[in-house]
């Protein structure tokens, strides 16, 4: 189920957004200030949060930096009372999906909402995708995950043999079964899935 965090000080917008959302089928939860948001928040929920900009305390953009920084990747919708050039600017390059005036029609709210709902989606999938590849890497032993960082450099299993101080055929077995671990039957594919976590030449 595709959750709508609204988070706005103002209790009649909460309102008439939750109501209007909910007449579409999706599920929302409301809160009146960003702590109780973060206070409540399960990242692990599928779903965007619509923000309020102008709220006392932390306001949506500072909310949304809190949440980058906790290395949480929810869609955010900004909704604004006072839509001004530079505020949306700064909001759509920290990665927002909207940024709409108040009042908000509900056709660009859902439309907003349909993306916000693929950019999840497509968050998940990625991150899913990393905590496998990181699953497999940390079950790699101490000398095979040595023996990976020398082959995604480049290195050659007689060069490796060299740094490790031991000889070609021990590298040949550590990299065959590393290899093996990984899921992975070829140099390039190597590469390519340790450049996804990080692990680069």
């Amino acid at each position: 189920m595709f959750t709508i965090f609204l988070v706005d000080d103002d209790s009649r917008v909460l309102k008439a957004l939750a109501r209007l959302l909910r007449a579409k089928g999706y599920e929302t939860q409301s809160y009146s200030s960003p702590q109780a948001f973060l206070a409540d928040h399960d990242p692990d929920i599928p779903g965007c949060a619509v923000l309020d900009v102008a709220m006392p305390s932390l306001d949506g953009l500072e909310l949304q930096q809190v949440l980058t920084k906790k290395g949480v990747h929810r869609p955010v919708i900004f909704i604004t009372g006072r839509g001004d050039i530079p505020t949306s600017v700064r909001a759509m390059k920290a990665g927002a999906i909207d940024f709409l005036t108040k009042p908000v029609s509900n056709e660009d709210l859902l439309g907003a909402i349909d993306r916000a709902k693929e950019q999840d989606a497509k968050n998940r999938l990625i991150h899913a995708e990393l905590a496998a590849i990181q699953g497999k890497i940390a079950a790699l032993t101490p000398r095979e995950r040595e023996v990976l960082t020398h082959v995604v450099a480049g290195r050659l299993n007689k060069q490796i043999a060299g740094d490790l101080g031991t000889v070609e055929k021990t590298i040949k077995v550590h990299r065959s079964r590393m290899m093996e671990k990984l899921g992975v039957r070829t140099v390039a594919e190597l590469v390519r899935m340790a450049g996804k976590v990080g692990i680069s030449k």
